[in-house]
């Protein structure tokens, strides 16, 4: 054989290998894999769950799609993941409540949140507002001016929040047991639904992600009073917190998280952490997580496992001191 024809023949070689190497890739690639919700399209919990989609077709299944099984505080979709094949095509993305807060509040909880699930990553954290619309008086500016307003008529001392038995709904409950009165609570499929009751005067008030109410701030119809964490949101820097206003030991936050059904193996719960950690740090999903009023992050599956265990035991006492179950 020549010279000439072996450089030709190699050429060839690497040529075809170059071409072949992403199909060889991607030979064990899921044609589709599933972002699985317990809240409606619109809201925060939706609007990761599409942003990571778009980001990760192509690189962690052919396609990602994003499917809202709402109902039943988001109890649905966290228990149709417990039952599904656990070959990392089907991911469940909850807030904390659904796993941490709804074991002390459901004497028969059809799933195990340390049990039937495998945590894969931290997807964003936030916190919540308190917010009043068009049934509420232009004056009223700050918490305790909505609870004494409230006060005055009985009938309208009431709030939503996106479900029963979820961190705003334990935050209106804690505004009226510190006030020494009870409001109401009217539980919704999501946040946007009750804004949108909000917006229209059906409902005084809305204890929700403070990220659901950023949206709408420009209609003039919207008013947040008050904000959850620790410090004031990044994203509504000019509303004072709780703990400002008077209500001591009520800073907030929750976070959104990753996980797979537990049978997945740690080869699969290491293949969908590699994935998630770059999309949750690349620029647009950074940047469009942040008009809703969430700081994207990611994590080990040990530490959002720490987590969920933190805040599971935080939350047992408060609840207790509530008296709330999910047949009161």
């Amino acid at each position: 054989m020549t010279m000439q024809r072996r450089i030709f023949l190699a050429a060839g070689a690497s040529a075809a290998a170059s071409l072949a190497g992403p199909a060889f890739a991607q030979a064990g690639m899921p044609d589709t894999a599933r972002f699985i919700t317990g809240f409606p399209p619109g809201g925060t919990s939706d609007t990761i769950c599409r942003r990571l989609a778009a980001r990760m077709t192509g690189s962690y299944a052919r396609s990602v799609v994003v499917e809202n099984r709402t109902g039943a505080g988001g109890q649905i979709a966290v228990q149709a993941v417990r039952s599904m094949p656990a070959d990392g095509t089907n991911i469940l993305q909850t807030p904390m409540s659904m796993l941490g807060i709804y074991p002390h509040i459901y004497r028969k909880l059809a799933y195990d949140p340390f049990a039937d699930f495998a945590p894969v990553s931290l997807g964003a954290q936030f916190d919540f507002g308190f917010a009043v619309g068009p049934a509420v008086p232009v004056s009223v500016t700050t918490v305790p001016q909505f609870l004494a307003w409230a006060r005055q008529d009985p009938a309208r001392a009431a709030f939503g929040s996106p479900a029963a038995g979820s961190v705003p709904h334990f935050i209106g409950a804690l505004l009226g047991k510190n006030a020494g009165m009870e409001l109401r609570h009217a539980s919704y499929r999501g946040s946007q639904p009750a804004v949108l009751d909000m917006m229209g005067g059906q409902l005084p008030a809305v204890s929700a992600p403070i990220g659901e109410f950023l949206p709408h701030l420009s209609t003039g119809k919207i008013r947040i009073l008050g904000a959850s964490g620790a410090a004031r949101s990044k994203f509504a820097p000019g509303v004072p917190t709780l703990v400002e206003q008077g209500f001591k030991d009520m800073a907030f936050s929750e976070w959104f998280g990753f996980f797979l059904p537990a049978a997945a193996t740690p080869d699969t719960v290491s293949r969908l952490n590699a994935a998630l950690r770059p999309a949750l740090a690349s620029a647009d999903v950074v940047d469009g997580l942040a008009v809703m009023g969430l700081e994207a992050i990611s994590s080990t599956p040990g530490e959002l496992a720490a987590r969920l265990k933190s805040d599971h035991d935080r939350w047992g006492p408060i609840v207790k001191s509530i008296g709330f179950t999910a047949e009161s």
